[in-house]
């Protein structure tokens, strides 16, 4: 919106998330929010104001995606070969899809590759267009080989705290989040050094049992990778990573609710078992044919009816669906109420990961906003630090 002072969007109501705001207004100026309420609070005509119609359309914060290893035909660990078009095809890609901030992800992958990964990465964050990237989530290397899923056994590591000392390093101050698995031997060590690092230690890709998982808890760990998915199954009479993550209070939960890794009773048991701004959810979205250099899948992946790529075998590698979807789904499946659900992919991950001017539609906060359709529910129209970046009524 260059040149435009102000612009006040008219929607048909908003969730900010936690508040439900009919008939709704919201006054940008540049890229901040400075004023939403009912829309006759507003004067229309003053003067350098830009009055947007979006009615048929509700107002939601911008979703942000802390898991998502990528889309598009891009995958985030082809980023050692540095390739910024690929980049803004994948930020562009999720901003349609409602998208404002994303943490890429990178899985398991030989040390070298790793490295360069991070250093490339650590200096595509001044690029525009699209989705932002506000930190990098790194998906192992320090995980239980048992417990690696689709990522290749042989570049897993026992923790080394030389090898992690050197991917921080290369992430330059942003990596934000790490998986490791807490029953490897020097986890306590590794956890330290992610803590004094700004990063946070989320337990994942792991056996561990209650005593291992209630010492990285203590020592600080307050965050599991994708619930239910690289952990063991519950059990009825076995205390593990899986039980702790999913009743105690002081852990968060990722849940990736595309409709193949969680069926829509478990999601819901976890929505009741865990309190509402303990659950973020995230798309754990992969491209499958970018990311067979980087899994364990051979050649024979497929995709799935239920939103999955996976082998024949059954093995699944990732979701070829993003957050969108899984809001919708939450929505549905978890019989919370909207605003909560809405909340796990806005105001939760922002809270958790200390994106202070993102995940809700407040005065003072960053102008990230995603339009949606009143009755279908689908992304409209996508703005991003007050900026239209994805517009789907002029696509059509």
């Amino acid at each position: 919106m260059p040149g435009k002072a102000r612009v006040l969007f008219l929607t048909d109501g908003a969730l900010t998330p936690l508040e439900k705001i009919p008939n709704c207004g919201i006054l940008c100026e540049k890229n901040r929010i400075v004023a939403t309420g009912g829309a006759s609070a507003f004067s229309l005509d003053d003067p350098g104001l830009t009055v947007t119609d979006m009615r048929g359309t509700f107002a939601i914060p911008g979703f942000i995606d802390s898991h998502i290893h990528g889309t598009a035909g891009v995958d985030v660990s082809s980023f050692f070969i540095r390739n910024d078009d690929a980049f803004r095809r994948l930020a562009m890609n999720l901003a349609s899809h409602g998208v404002t901030t994303f943490f890429p992800t990178l899985v398991t992958a030989p040390r070298e590759q790793m490295l360069q990964t991070l250093e490339n990465l650590s200096n595509m964050f001044d690029i525009t267009g699209g989705a932002g990237i506000r930190g990098i989530n790194v998906e192992g290397p320090f995980i239980n080989p048992e417990k690696a899923g689709a990522q290749k056994k042989e570049y897993t590591s026992p923790v080394d705290i030389g090898y992690a000392k050197e991917l921080i390093q290369s992430g330059h101050g942003r990596i934000k989040l790490m998986t490791f698995a807490p029953e490897l031997k020097n986890a306590d060590k590794l956890i330290t050094l992610l803590l004094e690092n700004g990063i946070i230690p989320s337990m994942g890709h792991s056996l561990a049992g209650d005593t291992d998982t209630y010492r990285a808890v203590e020592l600080g760990v307050s965050r599991c990778t994708h619930l239910l998915n690289g952990m063991p199954p519950l059990h009825q009479r076995k205390s593990d990573l899986t039980l702790i993550a999913l009743t105690d209070e002081r852990i968060t939960v990722e849940l990736i609710n595309d409709g193949g890794h969680l069926h829509p009773l478990m999601v819901a048991l976890t929505c009741k078992a865990k309190p509402a701004d303990k659950i973020i959810g995230v798309s754990n979205a992969i491209d499958p044919a970018a990311s067979l250099p980087f899994n364990n899948s051979g050649s024979d992946l497929s995709t799935t009816e239920e939103g999955t790529a996976a082998t024949s075998s059954g093995l699944i590698l990732g979701s070829v669906t993003l957050v969108d979807k899984g809001w919708r789904k939450l929505i549905a499946d978890s019989r919370m109420d909207e605003r909560f659900a809405t909340a796990c992919y806005t105001l939760n991950p922002a809270r958790d990961l200390g994106l202070i001017m993102r995940g809700e539609l407040r005065p003072g906060k960053d102008a990230d906003i995603a339009f949606i359709d009143s009755k279908t529910r689908e992304v409209v129209m996508t703005v991003i630090q007050g900026e239209v970046v994805f517009d789907k009524r002029k696509r059509t």
